[in-house]
């Protein structure tokens, strides 16, 4: 059983920067699959990053060069860095954990881009 826990959401400027941390309260070294995704409103769930515990990441095309995911099983946390913010990286951030027979959801923060 695996508990995410997301935290580093808030408020910030176009062009700001966060940084998204995932607390997991059991090990994520056997999860295959660490990722975040977001909810706009009125829109539906998206991928923005995952990582493979082979190192390997997939991003969305709008955070390449901006967004930086990374994951430290020995301190079972996964984080987003994100830079240059822009308005329509304003959502809701999930942190997502596949694993072995489960997949597991944090509940959310929220990340505001204001102008």
């Amino acid at each position: 059983q695996v508990q995410l826990m997301e935290s580093g959401g808030g408020l910030v400027q176009i062009g700001g920067s966060l940084r998204l941390s995932c607390a997991a309260s059991g090990s994520i070294f056997s999860c295959n699959v660490m990722g975040w995704y977001r909810q706009a409103p009125g829109k539906q769930r998206e991928l923005v990053a995952l990582m493979y515990t082979s190192g390997t990441t997939n991003y969305l095309d709008s955070v390449k060069g901006r967004f930086t995911i990374s994951r430290d099983n020995a301190k079972n946390t996964v984080t987003l860095q994100m830079n240059s913010l822009k308005l329509e990286d304003t959502a809701v951030y999930y942190c997502n954990a596949k694993c072995p027979f489960a997949v597991y959801w944090g509940q959310g923060t929220q990340v505001t881009v204001s102008s």
